[in-house]
C-alpha cells in the first residue's frame, strides 16, 4: 500500500460518558471461574497478592485495589474469600461489591501497612491461615503479577513472586511443594481468566482510551503555542489537563533525545525537536511519536524523507497487522509479519508488535516469535509496535483494540450500544478515510484511532493509505 499525508477535519465519535462501575455479578462470576480453574489444577486454594502497582489480579477478583499498601485475597473450596489489608487499606475494601453484599470478607493485616505505623492490632499470618483451612494436605497457589518459565528458573512451578516473608508462612503451613506459582491461571494468553474481557468491562477501557485519547489531542494541540511562546515541556503537559481516572503507567514525555520513558523536565520546546509521548490509565495506553515540526523543512536534512522512508512503511505495516485481528490467528504469524515488513535493522522492534491491556498497561502477550497461542475474540489488544532508529527517531500509532465476534457483538449491542457505536464509526474512519485494512472482528477503542501526525505542528496531517 502507498501511503501519502492527508489533511483531515478532525473527527468526533460522539460523547462518552463514564459506564457504571461493574457490578457484584461480574465479581461473582470471576470468582467463581478463579475456584474452577484453581480446583481443576488440584489447588485447594489461591492467595493473590497485590500492591499499589500490581493491581490488577486482586482488582478484577473482587473490585477492591490496594491505594496505598499491599493486600492479599485468600479464596478458599467455600467460604466467602477474605481480604488482609493494612491500616490505610482496610475501609477501602468496602469499594468492593462483593463485600456489600457480604460474600467477601476483611481483616486487618497491620504488616501490610507502611513502615513506622501500628502493628499491635492484627494477627499473625499463619494463624489466619489456618483459620482459613490452610495447613496439612493443601494445595496452595500463590498468584503475584508474573509466572515463570524454564527460560528464567530452573523450578518455576515453585518460584513464587510475592514477598517471602508470604510465601515462607505459607510453605511453614504446607511445606514446599504444596506451594505453587498460579499466576498464569489469569493472566496467561491461551488460557488465562484475564485474557478476554466481557461486554461491561470493554465499556470500561472504551471511557479509558477516549479520556486518553482526549488529552493526547489536548497535548499535541499545544505544541504550537509551545514552540511559539517559549514554553518548557512541563507548560505542554499542563495543558493535556489529565482526568482522574487511575494511571497505569507514568506519563512520559520525551523531547529532543530524552530517555524514551522519561517525563517532563523543564527543557523548553523548540522547533525540530523529536517528541514523543504517551498518556497511560488502566484499560488505555496511548502513544504518539514523531517531530516538532510543520513538515520536512523544519527538521534537519537527512530526516527530511521521514514519512516516505519510515512512517509509510510502519502505516501499512499497521494495517496488515490489523488485518490478521480475528480470532484464531496464531500469535507467532503476527509477529512473523512485522518482522518481514520492518525490518530488524532499520525499525529495530525488540519487544512483542502487540499485547494484552487491562488493569496493568502490559499484562501479557499471545504475540511472540513462534508462538501457537491463538488470538481470541474478547482480547483487549494494545497496538505497541515500538520502532527505533539512529536518524528517523520514531514513530507510533499506539492505541487499543478489542477483538470481537458476532456473539461479544451482539453482547455488547445489547449492553453497551453506544459504545459499540462509536467502535463501528472509529472502524469505518479507519477504513473509509485513513484506508486501513481493518476486520469486522476489530473494534477500535480510541479517538484518535489510526491517526499518526508525523509532523506535531500540523496535526491535520495523517498519514493515509491507497491501495
Amino acid at each position: 500500500m502507498n501511503a501519502r499525508l492527508l489533511e483531515i477535519e478532525r473527527p468526533s465519535f460522539g460523547p462518552v460518558s463514564p459506564p457504571a462501575a461493574l457490578g457484584a455479578d461480574v465479581y461473582r462470576g470471576h470468582l467463581a471461574a478463579l475456584r474452577a480453574a484453581a480446583a481443576e489444577r488440584g489447588l485447594t486454594h489461591v492467595l493473590v497478592y497485590g500492591d499499589r502497582e500490581h493491581v490488577g489480579n486482586i482488582l478484577w477478583a473482587t473490585g477492591f485495589d490496594p491505594r496505598f499498601e499491599e493486600a492479599l485475597l485468600v479464596v478458599g473450596p467455600n467460604d466467602p474469600p477474605l481480604v488482609l489489608a493494612g491500616n490505610e487499606c482496610l475501609s477501602y475494601v468496602a469499594a468492593s461489591p462483593l463485600h456489600v453484599t457480604g460474600e467477601l470478607r476483611r481483616e486487618l493485616y497491620q504488616p501490610f501497612s507502611l513502615p513506622s505505623q501500628p502493628r499491635d492490632s492484627s494477627r499473625r499470618l499463619a494463624d489466619i491461615l489456618r483459620d482459613e483451612g490452610v495447613g496439612s494436605g493443601s494445595r496452595v497457589g500463590i498468584v503475584g503479577w508474573k509466572y515463570l518459565t524454564t527460560l528464567e528458573h530452573d523450578d518455576p512451578e515453585h518460584a513464587v513472586d510475592v514477598p517471602t516473608h508470604l510465601a515462607d508462612t505459607v510453605r511453614s503451613l504446607v511445606g514446599w511443594d504444596a506451594v505453587v506459582n498460579a499466576t498464569d491461571l489469569l493472566i496467561h494468553p491461551r488460557y488465562g481468566l484475564r485474557a478476554c474481557a466481557g461486554a461491561d468491562e470493554i465499556a470500561m477501557w472504551e471511557y479509558a482510551n477516549a479520556e486518553a485519547s482526549r488529552a493526547t489531542w489536548a497535548l499535541v494541540d499545544t505544541l504550537p503555542s509551545a514552540v511559539r511562546e517559549g514554553w518548557t515541556d512541563l507548560d505542554v503537559v499542563r495543558e493535556a489537563r489529565v482526568g482522574g481516572l487511575p494511571l497505569g503507567c507514568h506519563l512520559t514525555f520525551a523531547v529532543g533525545g530524552s530517555p524514551g520513558l522519561g517525563g517532563p523536565t523543564g527543557r523548553v520546546i523548540r522547533r525540530g525537536d523529536s517528541l514523543g509521548f504517551n498518556l497511560c490509565h488502566w484499560g488505555a495506553n496511548i502513544c504518539r511519536a514523531g517531530w516538532i515540526a510543520e513538515g520536512p523543512d523544519d527538521v534537519a536534512p537527512e530526516v527530511r524523507d521521514y514519512v516516505e522512508a519510515y512512517v509509510g512503511p510502519y502505516v501499512s505495516a499497521i494495517s496488515e497487522w490489523l488485518a490478521m485481528m480475528v480470532p484464531g490467528t496464531r500469535g507467532g504469524d503476527v509477529y512473523d509479519l512485522i518482522h518481514r515488513r520492518l525490518p530488524d535493522d532499520v525499525y529495530g522492534i525488540d519487544l512483542n508488535p502487540g499485547h494484552l491491556i487491562a488493569y496493568e498497561e502490559w499484562m501479557s502477550s499471545p504475540i511472540a516469535a513462534g508462538s501457537d497461542d491463538p488470538l481470541r475474540s474478547g482480547m483487549v489488544l494494545q497496538i505497541d509496535i515500538i520502532p527505533t532508529h539512529p536518524v528517523y527517531f520514531s514513530t507510533r500509532m499506539e492505541e487499543g483494540i478489542v477483538i470481537a465476534d458476532e456473539s461479544l457483538q451482539a453482547e455488547l449491542d445489547a449492553r453497551h450500544p453506544e459504545v459499540i457505536g462509536r467502535c463501528r464509526a472509529r472502524r469505518a474512519f479507519m477504513r473509509d478515510t485513513l484506508g486501513f485494512d481493518v476486520p469486522d472482528t476489530v473494534l477500535p477503542l480510541s479517538d484518535v484511532a489510526g491517526m499518526v501526525t508525523p509532523w506535531f505542528l500540523r496535526p491535520d496531517l495523517v498519514v493515509a493509505l491507497a491501495r
